[in-house]
């Protein structure tokens, strides 16, 4: 995408009531290269906005990772998906520790830190406690933590795996809650399969934030205003961003846009 592309989604998001641009591109890594260029650019552009910017680009250095702090980005965002004795069966691409040392240099570059797991990919209740536990014993709990549940999408190995329990993802955030307190708690990609009882449930176990948009990186996700009937509907306000400082952990809820 061109940098006016993404000021001109940034503009719209933050009309809609969103306080972060989550930015993706699908690297293993980031390369320094006129791509990598670009998406500091990207950073810089939106910035300057005053929402705080997010990207997820797959592994970084340390080096890449300041220059993104440089350039005004506020979060990264880096899932660990899954416990560490179950990720080889889910993914060959990197390692668990690759996962853990990205979000090592994140830290160092003094960014903050949006990484949680995905459910329904076939994993037991001790992978889903084990996910939880590595991110609650990090030295600093990440700042934000995502709880996907699978989208299975045809053509992949994961395809007939059965929808999660509303249950299971209630379980999963109101566990986050507890072991990581102070930290936003997303509920993340299956929305779309969710009814709006369900995601309320899933409010009111913990979580204080939401991603919005038509599209969440390859799965669909629910219309953005649907999502602001739904706020209007249970009684939750959108918050400013909280680039300059902590957030408070409240009912309202955050919109990140992706």
């Amino acid at each position: 995408m061109q940098v006016s592309q993404v000021v001109t989604a940034a503009v719209k998001a933050k009309e809609g009531g969103a306080s972060r641009l989550c930015m993706g591109a699908a690297w293993r890594e980031v390369r320094d290269n006129r791509d990598f260029d670009r998406v500091i650019e990207m950073v810089k552009a939106v910035n300057e906005m005053d929402m705080e910017v997010c990207c997820t680009l797959g592994m970084l250095s340390e080096s890449q990772a300041q220059k993104l702090a440089d350039a005004g980005l506020y979060a990264y965002n880096h899932n660990i998906d899954t416990s560490e004795d179950d990720y080889k069966r889910i993914i060959s691409t990197r390692t668990y520790d690759d996962r853990l040392n990205t979000i090592k240099n994140v830290r160092k570059a003094k960014l903050t830190v949006c990484s949680g797991g995905i459910i329904g990919l076939g994993e037991t209740t001790e992978d889903r406690v084990s996910m939880l536990q590595t991110l609650a014993n990090m030295e600093v709990h990440p700042e934000s933590v995502p709880v996907n549940a699978l989208v299975p999408v045809k053509g992949t190995p994961l395809e007939n795996q059965p929808r999660v329990p509303i249950w299971d993802m209630v379980r999963m955030i109101a566990t986050a809650r507890i072991v990581m307190p102070n930290s936003v708690v997303r509920l993340s990609a299956g929305r779309n399969e969710m009814s709006t009882l369900e995601q309320a449930f899933c409010f009111m176990a913990g979580a204080s934030s939401i991603f919005a948009g038509d599209k969440l990186l390859t799965t669909p996700n629910p219309a953005f205003t649907d999502d602001m009937a739904m706020f209007e509907l249970l009684g939750l306000k959108t918050r400013e961003a909280f680039k300059n400082g902590r957030p408070t952990n409240t009912f309202n809820g955050q919109l990140e846009t992706i």
